[in-house]
């Protein structure tokens, strides 16, 4: 059995009928990033060649800006700062941070941008990484001890002034927000050319508006856990992304096992912990990419229980799956339920 996703609120513009539909697609943020566009004919609308450069200027911003594997972006250059100092931040930077920081204070810390040391310490940063020969996991006092630290390691945001202070050793990571937010930024791109009937994906989040030449919206499938068997699975979920956007986080993606035990790169930074949920995966559905983004991962390291409270209290169209030992059960969010379409 498949269902069905619809959006509450459709748009009564339709793409113009027998246009043809133009495919763009690169590569950043270590992944890929494709846009389906409706290609009506316009004066002055940019050919292929200039919508290609500009989309992809768009995400080597979010790179230049946000990347914590480049010690040459601006996060990078925070990370490495003087303790004590004060620095000034480019409005994207300042505009994900802002809300990455709103995100982990209504999750109460199960979402943290400022976990950075955390996530480097598992072997899931940059340097020193899970996958590479003679990785060993840290110990507990080893993470006790970092834990310790980040409590007296307090980010300090002057958003007036568009400033951020480093108080030493603060570890910025916005990798749980920035796909998300680049999907927003290549959205606003389009909207900009005039272009208003698109699909546009980075890294598996997607975000879709208008709709195709024949009048159906965008239709995309939720994302199901890898590696489960056909029957283990829910049954298929499809989404018309029609001025919304989705995203999934799952623990299922990266990870590595020390014997028996299984390390998710899901971390909790209020344990400094690998997550042990048994939360297979988290959907949300949202206008925002960004905001779709960062609530899965707050979402996913609450767990079922914590998580559908939180989505609940925040209005969140969210899908969980949890494993039970014999596959995997599906709760969903009363906003998610209202979008069946039954």
């Amino acid at each position: 059995m498949r269902r069905v996703l619809l959006p509450q609120h459709i748009s009564d513009q339709l793409a113009p009928p027998g246009a043809a539909i133009r495919d763009l697609r690169g590569l950043s943020m270590g992944t890929s990033w494709s846009v389906r566009l409706v290609d009506a004919a316009m004066p002055g609308r940019a050919g292929s060649a200039d919508l290609q450069q500009g989309l992809q200027q768009q995400l080597d911003l979010v790179v230049a800006q946000m990347s914590h594997w480049s010690e040459d972006s601006d996060l990078g250059r925070f990370n490495r700062a003087e303790p004590g100092s004060w620095h000034s931040l480019p409005a994207a930077f300042c505009e994900v941070l802002e809300f990455a920081m709103q995100v982990a204070q209504a999750s109460g810390g199960a979402y943290d941008p400022c976990a950075g040391a955390l996530v480097n310490l598992w072997g899931f940063g940059p340097s020193h990484r899970y996958d590479e020969p003679g990785f060993l996991p840290p110990k507990h006092d080893t993470v006790a001890l970092l834990q310790s630290q980040r409590q007296r390691r307090r980010l300090e945001l002057d958003l007036p002034a568009r400033r951020a202070r480093q108080p030493g050793g603060l570890q910025l990571d916005l990798s749980a927000i920035a796909k998300g937010y680049g999907v927003d930024r290549l959205a606003r791109y389009l909207d900009s050319q005039g272009i208003g009937h698109y699909l546009v994906e980075v890294g598996g989040e997607l975000r879709g508006a208008g709709s195709k030449p024949d009048g159906q919206p965008w239709w995309v499938m939720l994302e199901q856990v890898d590696g489960a068997e056909a029957g283990q699975q829910p049954a298929e979920m499809m989404l018309a992304l029609h001025g919304l956007s989705v995203a999934t986080s799952g623990d299922y993606r990266r990870f590595f096992q020390d014997g028996t035990a299984r390390f998710s790169h899901t971390i909790d930074p209020r344990s400094g912990m690998p997550i042990a949920n048994q939360l297979a995966s988290v959907t949300v559905v949202h206008a925002q990419c960004m905001a779709a983004d960062a609530w899965s991962t707050a979402l996913t390291v609450l767990g079922a229980e914590a998580g559908m409270a939180l989505a609940e209290e925040q209005g969140l169209a969210a899908r969980f799956l949890q494993r039970d030992g014999r596959g995997y059960r599906e709760f969903l969010s009363s906003h998610m339920l209202a979008m069946l379409d039954e």
